[in-house]
């Protein structure tokens, strides 16, 4: 019998609960969340200056620029809206891989890394959905923003099974034509697909005004090799086996891993895209820290860098 998979990480939870995850393009929606919006409204953080048109708040005139100028003038905002966050998460045969140096499979990993960013996005009121895939997608939420949501999230998860092969590309391109408001794409997979579809859908996404993060999980024997004597190789999401000795190709195998690790960081960067890299055997509460401080860091260097 299976045992049972629980994928809260509580260590993890606590220690990003006071750090955010904010998208770094324009999103709208309402004003209450923690992103700025082109959509100009009541909140926190001033824009500019118009003048006063009868009838409007007396509350939102500036009395130091009346004082200085002897005209109204109101204060415009830039609303701070919810951003809707939509995980799309690798459930194919590759991501139930376990190598010998982590506790928990890639798939396990990136669930339970979804779980603790959903509960901080949640917390930040902004709503989450979730799909599930492989070759299509076989499960799928619609984002939401309450606790009732993370269960059902989870409870999706931990119901999953991975198989089969991976149509990343495929998947992207459906979902490209299905958001109907602005959002921000969590892509969570090994990116074991074809390289080409996925990057076209990718583009996609972006031309139609939505953010795409790409968390890509790996496990530290797929970057090394490390195995010693003869070794039985299979193609996870295929029938093929190999029979070999890791030593006579262990530097040819590195040499193209290396590479595609780095064409698809070069892509990323190139199109637009945030790129990280997660590794299993390091610890979840460490690598989701790094990443949200990194991010909270390049954002603050970017507005101080605008306002130069």
């Amino acid at each position: 019998m299976t045992p049972s998979r629980t994928y809260s990480d509580p260590d993890a939870i606590a220690r990003i609960a006071d750090l955010t995850l904010r998208s770094r393009r324009l999103a709208e929606g309402a004003i209450s969340g923690q992103h700025r919006s082109p959509f100009l409204g009541f909140n926190i953080e001033f824009a500019s200056y118009r003048e006063y048109s009868p009838g409007e708040d007396l509350r939102r005139l500036d009395w130091r620029v009346f004082a200085r100028s002897d005209r109204h003038y109101i204060k415009q905002y830039e609303q701070e809206s919810n951003v809707r966050v939509t995980f799309v998460v690798d459930a194919s045969a590759s991501m139930a891989y376990k190598g010998t140096r982590a506790a928990l499979s890639k798939f396990d990993y990136a669930a339970t890394l979804v779980v603790s960013l959903a509960l901080l996005l949640v917390r930040q009121q902004d709503p989450v959905g979730l799909v599930l895939f492989d070759e299509e997608a076989t499960e799928a939420l619609p984002p939401n923003a309450t606790q009732a949501q993370i269960v059902a999230m989870t409870a999706q998860l931990e119901r999953c099974a991975p198989g089969r092969t991976t149509d990343l590309g495929g998947l992207l391109r459906s979902l490209a034509g299905q958001l109907k408001r602005r959002s921000v794409v969590v892509v969570v997979s090994d990116m074991f697909t074809d390289p080409e579809p996925l990057y076209d859908s990718l583009n996609r996404l972006r031309f139609q005004g939505h953010e795409a993060l790409i968390l890509q999980i790996l496990d530290r024997d797929e970057l090394e090799l490390p195995f010693d004597g003869p070794t039985i190789f299979k193609d996870i999401e295929g029938d093929e086996e190999l029979f070999a000795e890791p030593w006579a190709f262990r530097r040819e195998y590195r040499k193209a891993m290396e590479e595609f690790l780095e064409n698809v960081r070069r892509e990323c960067g190139q199109r637009g895209y945030d790129h990280v890299r997660f590794v299993t055997d390091e610890p979840l509460a460490d690598a989701l820290s790094v990443f949200l401080h990194s991010r909270l860091d390049a954002d603050r260097a970017a507005r101080q860098g605008g306002r130069a």
